[in-house]
């Protein structure tokens, strides 16, 4: 299936420039995408893209990715409706070095060959004065202001700063045309306007032919941005975000949403993906998740998919039982202290003889509030550790309870889950 027909199968193409067909017909063309520099992490949303270069590269094109180190000093105005804070340029850098290895482990891991060029090489001994005579005088007023990202701007305002981003993300694909022989630039829709103000760069300046390609912004079905949840971004990282939390987004997707989230991120075949698809028409968390487990062991590695898997038994599912948290890596335990609450204790304060459970309870742990109120949670057969009822309420919490002489699970009633974890 050519490429383009297979982003029209994956419902993931919104616009493309005349004379597309003929240049993707030629082996190795090349297409890039930018990303600036402008969080600690790339996000779920960036993932699209990935997804794009991933099929661009897999229908033998070849991938080149431009970071952004000039324009994120500057801000993209496309889909903002104010003015950007603009970030430090050590904030900028320390962010481009980040995304650049998750770009390059990402792709890699897709066994993917793929150029990073940073944008900031075009600019690094350019002046203003050449700037405004090379690059300022190629398109007009009229032309910038006609983009749908600079007319949205105009009711609220938009900086002169913001309003260059245009000129520079238009020389930046001429450059790559230029010097890397690159003639096709993908992005999202909110793109569009600066992808084709390059191609009219590379027109007017070189008397050349570019071509631009944008994906649908992907939306949840309640309307609101894909990659952002309650607590805020998705992230990549797994240090912002656990492989755990990453699976359950896709767990918890909405049903709406399922259809366009497989074909979007899948790399299973049409085939496959048509078959799942009507085998399992009626039963949506079953394509959830396939698709959570696919795209954790992607982005995560199997490892850490597996762990994801015993956390979430051990934290939805009643047959976990107490042979089952022995067998629970420290990993797996770490994984848990950042999705349940976890108080933390010293172990000096334990005696040899180990720690009374109503003091374990409350003054070391904060779990309940008094002793007399663990006392009558403990009669009323509430408390566990480690999967195991507390029906004592003398009971003595050892050393050997201790998993991994590190992490202990308390619960109170079915639903109220912590951890205490021991530090020397």
């Amino acid at each position: 299936m050519p490429f383009l027909d297979e982003l029209r199968w994956r419902g993931m193409l919104q616009d493309v420039t005349p004379g597309i067909e003929d240049y993707l017909a030629q082996p190795g063309c090349k297409g890039y995408i930018g990303f600036d520099p402008t969080a600690p992490s790339l996000g779920i949303g960036n993932y699209v893209q990935i997804m794009l270069l991933t099929l661009f590269q897999r229908h033998g094109h070849t991938p080149l990715v431009l970071m952004g180190g000039a324009t994120g000093r500057i801000g993209d105005p496309s889909g903002k409706d104010k003015e950007r804070d603009l970030k430090s340029v050590d904030e900028i850098d320390r962010n481009l070095r980040h995304q650049q290895r998750q770009l390059e482990t990402l792709l890699g891991g897709q066994n993917l060959s793929v150029q990073v060029i940073n944008n900031f090489d075009f600019y690094r001994d350019m002046n203003v004065l050449d700037f405004l005579r090379d690059i300022g005088k190629t398109l007009t007023v009229n032309y910038m202001m006609s983009k749908e990202s600079v007319k949205k701007r105009l009711e609220t305002g938009i900086s002169f700063t913001e309003f260059s981003y245009q000129l520079i993300q238009a020389y930046d694909f001429q450059c790559l045309y230029q010097h890397h022989n690159c003639r096709l630039q993908m992005g999202g829709a909110d793109q569009w306007g600066n992808i084709t103000s390059g191609t009219e760069f590379i027109r007017r300046n070189l008397d050349g032919k570019a071509y631009a390609l944008t994906t649908p912004l992907l939306t949840k079905a309640d309307g609101s941005k894909f990659g952002k949840s309650e607590s805020g971004n998705i992230w990549l990282d797994p240090e912002l975000t656990t492989p755990y939390a990453f699976y359950q987004f896709w767990i918890n997707a909405d049903d709406r949403d399922l259809p366009k989230f497989i074909r979007y991120f899948t790399l299973r075949s049409r085939q496959e993906v048509e078959e799942l698809e009507r085998d399992h028409a009626q039963e949506p968390q079953v394509l959830k998740k396939l698709l959570a487990e696919e795209l954790t062991s992607r982005l995560h590695g199997r490892q850490a998919l597996e762990s994801t898997l015993r956390v979430t038994r051990l934290l939805f599912q009643s047959q976990a039982d107490a042979d089952f948290l022995k067998s629970m890596t420290i990993p797996d335990w770490e994984m848990v202290s950042r999705e349940i609450p976890h108080s933390k204790i010293l172990r000096q304060t334990w005696s040899s003889n180990g720690m009374e459970i109503a003091e374990l309870l409350t003054s070391h742990s904060g779990i309940l509030t008094s002793k007399g109120e663990a006392r009558r949670a403990i009669l009323n057969n509430a408390i566990s550790i480690n999967k195991v009822k507390i029906t004592d309420p003398n009971h003595l919490v050892v050393a050997e309870d201790i998993l991994h002489n590190r992490f202990l699970m308390i619960e109170n009633g079915k639903k109220n889950k912590f951890l205490v974890e021991i530090l020397s």
